[in-house]
């Protein structure tokens, strides 16, 4: 008879190294990057002492890089917004660690809410905007580090757009 029930592992399979890959000091994949994101989102200790409020402009403090990545902390009080914007050459995860922000693109809008993610390619066009009447603080991981942000017409802005 065979079933998933028959299959066993025999012995201690950490004696088998070749079976294992060696855990990296820093990451290298997409699912690596979203990891490291809720890493530091789940560690308040890490981000918490550092976030500030400005009136007048979005705040922003590098948090952490590595071989090839940036980590970054944004606060954004009502009202703030990025202006409808690429990352250049530059892939990134976006997490909403508290408060609400607004995505707006070209096919539509989407609310984000604390611990949402998005992960984005190169050339992906987007504006985000606190809409809301509470501050929001997001991190933002982008893989090369961020080199360019190219801004765009307000065309992803409609007041019409689709909510996704």
């Amino acid at each position: 008879m065979n079933s998933d029930s028959d299959l066993q592992i025999a012995g201690d399979i950490l004696e088998v190294p070749h079976l294992l890959r060696p855990a990296r000091e820093h990451p290298e994949t997409v699912a690596e990057f979203i990891g490291l994101a809720r890493s530091i989102a789940a560690d308040r200790s890490q981000r918490e002492h550092l976030v500030e409020y400005d009136a007048t402009t979005r705040w922003y403090h590098r948090l952490r890089t590595g071989p090839g990545y940036e980590v970054w902390l944004l606060s954004w009080v009502p009202g703030q917004g990025s202006g409808a914007h690429d990352h250049g050459p530059s892939s990134g995860v976006l997490t909403l660690l508290q408060g609400e922000l607004t995505e707006r693109t070209e096919s539509g809008v989407r609310a984000l809410g604390a611990g949402a993610q998005r992960v984005f390619a190169p050339g992906y066009v987007h504006e985000v905007a606190n809409d809301s009447l509470e501050p929001a603080v997001s991190l933002h991981v982008y893989f090369p580090g961020l080199t360019e942000m190219p801004m765009h017409s307000a065309a992803c802005s409609v007041a019409d757009a689709v909510t996704v």
